[in-house]
């Protein structure tokens, strides 16, 4: 990225609305980007190339960005920290994640693509939901981005150490905030369950949730969501094309990671049906569901390709008719819908 501000000449649109994160000083953008891309999932691809993603987002009006050491072994934190360096730090969001420590292994051979990512195998994660793993997690992944501070950290996947993480990673992660370290906590899960049990039991900020408020699967509404609000957190709604099938739906469409199931399958080429005829794609559609919720902040869309950003941002500014959202309401049994232009509230 070139340094030439928030904004600047070269910006095809202003930034995105800011929306506050529970009751934190952080904010989000209703459209945030994901850095898993530019750390290399699924497909290797040079500095060069992640630069020319990141410039394009920043062009498009993105200023939330999420990273997490998980992705490409810190590949993603390095490339964020490269493009966003030269950018006034009161001018975007960043969040990393802590419970995956990286340890150099001794004789490093073959990648990663075991783990998804087309990077060597350079390290090996170590799942740490200690203090001591929460602040040396932290402290290593500043190093990488080049940094001093992150603005939201959250717990990464903790689904088999929820009682270490409730009781010394959480903690920690507590103190940080109180000492002004990080402005916002949160918990980052593919379930709902879990992260309820955190909104109810600790004073976190805001959830990533991936996959479980969709058009296909919003079983987040029945616990966290009602939850969030009640507590004042904010959700931040990941996976909402539930890996691929929501994006583009056919017979090799993948749901959570794997083949979809042709119910699901065909549930979702209806959907497709139901959207074409308000002559709205279904990616549009599934990008902008989630914002329907008042407990939703903003959506976490995972972006490898600048035609990719530049079509997420055309997806996300096209108008959608309510006649659309009532269609989709009776074909999805979909309670909570956006109304229609969404405007985020500034902070």
């Amino acid at each position: 990225m070139t340094p030439h501000g928030d904004g600047g000449a070269t910006d095809t649109h202003g930034p995105l609305p800011r929306v506050p994160l529970g009751r934190s000083a952080a904010w989000t953008t209703p459209l945030a980007f994901g850095g898993a891309g530019v750390g290399n999932l699924f497909r290797a691809t040079d500095d060069e190339e992640a630069a020319r993603v990141l410039e394009s987002a920043w062009d498009e009006g993105f200023r939330t960005y999420d990273t997490a050491p998980h992705y490409g072994l810190g590949l993603s934190e390095r490339r964020l920290g490269d493009a966003l360096r030269a950018r006034p730090r009161d001018t975007y969001t960043l969040s990393t994640k802590v419970g995956r420590v990286l340890e150099p292994l001794p004789a490093p051979h073959g990648d990663d693509l075991a783990h998804g990512f087309a990077v060597p195998a350079t390290h090996r994660r170590r799942q740490d939901f200690t203090a001591d793993g929460v602040r040396r997690s932290l402290e290593d992944s500043l190093g990488r981005l080049g940094l001093d501070r992150v603005d939201i950290v959250y717990l990464h996947d903790p689904d088999d150490h929820e009682r270490q993480a409730l009781d010394e990673a959480y903690p920690a992660l507590e103190q940080l905030r109180a000492e002004g370290v990080i402005r916002a906590i949160g918990v980052g899960m593919n379930q709902s369950a879990m992260p309820t049990r955190f909104v109810r039991d600790t004073d976190i900020d805001v959830v990533l949730l991936a996959g479980r408020y969709t058009l296909l699967d919003q079983s987040a509404r029945d616990d966290l969501l009602p939850q969030a609000l009640h507590r004042h957190v904010s959700v931040v709604a990941g996976g909402v094309f539930n890996s691929g099938l929501l994006a583009a739906p056919c017979p090799d469409s993948t749901y959570d990671y794997a083949t979809a199931p042709a119910h699901l399958l065909d549930q979702a080429l209806h959907l497709q049906k139901v959207c074409g005829r308000h002559g709205v794609p279904l990616r549009a559609a599934a990008a902008r569901f989630p914002l329907g919720h008042p407990a939703v902040a903003g959506v976490l869309l995972g972006l490898s390709s600048t035609e990719q950003v530049h079509d997420a941002a055309a997806q996300f500014r096209r108008p959608v008719p309510d006649a659309m959202w009532r269609d989709l309401k009776t074909a999805a049994r979909l309670v909570d819908v956006p109304r229609e232009p969404y405007v985020g509230q500034r902070v």
